[in-house]
């Protein structure tokens, strides 16, 4: 049985179709054209993904690493960005919380398969102030608060049932009062020391373009694909 679902995956992998012209737009990117910093040149490409289509756009890669030493990686939406560094929000006590307080360095991970495009973040993180935090919880959606609300996001969870009581009790609490405060969400700012973008090419020749901050600002160059 499992050699044949080990044949069955390998079958399912090789008939799989990598930047089919039918859903990808390979688009040229010429480097020399790029702006001196990063944050232009991702705005424009997280436009140009949601005008191509690319659903959740704004969906990311963050990889952290525990105590231990060990990577863990998941996927969640980006609040925001500046020149200061890219936003998300956590539980402090979900897993990337205590991974983030035990080693306050992470990496970010855009992929839009639309246009065959990846940029890549890296740097330290640090939280914001409290009242940060609950500013822009507040600002979205009623669900965003009942989810944040619900609370224990990564503690051990003894059945669906349980989590439905909580949930409704969230959502009951987050419509008729919609300024309670969630102790526990954070607002974290990655500060980049390397912004990588990656565009594809249909003949291999990706090309990949860092910017490296340094002590007298950003520096750009080219990286082999």
């Amino acid at each position: 049985m499992a050699h044949e679902a080990h044949d069955e995956l390998d079958g399912l992998l090789r008939s799989l179709k990598v930047w089919s012209p039918d859903t990808t737009e390979l688009r040229p990117f010429d480097p020399d054209t790029a702006p001196p910093t990063p944050l232009p040149l991702f705005t424009a490409w997280l436009a140009d993904a949601a005008r191509a289509g690319q659903p959740e756009p704004h969906a990311m890669s963050l990889a952290t690493v525990d105590e231990e030493g060990r990577p863990d990686v998941r996927v969640l939406l980006l609040h925001g960005a500046d020149a200061d560094g890219w936003t998300f929000g956590t539980h402090s006590t979900s897993r990337k919380g205590r991974d983030l307080i035990a080693h306050p360095y992470a990496a970010l991970a855009f992929y839009w398969p639309a246009l065959g495009r990846q940029v890549r973040v890296r740097g330290p993180v640090t939280a914001a102030p409290a009242e940060a935090a609950q500013a822009d919880l507040h600002a979205r959606s009623t669900g965003a608060l009942a989810a944040a609300l619900t609370g224990r996001q990564s503690a051990d969870l003894a059945s669906l049932d349980e989590l439905r009581r909580a949930s409704e009790a969230a959502w009951d609490q987050a419509r008729e009062h919609p300024s309670t405060p969630a102790p526990t969400w954070t607002l974290y700012r990655l500060h980049p020391r390397s912004v990588e973008f990656f565009q594809g090419d249909p003949d291999r020749r990706h090309v990949r373009l860092e910017y490296r901050r340094t002590e007298f600002g950003w520096e750009r160059r080219l990286l082999w694909p």
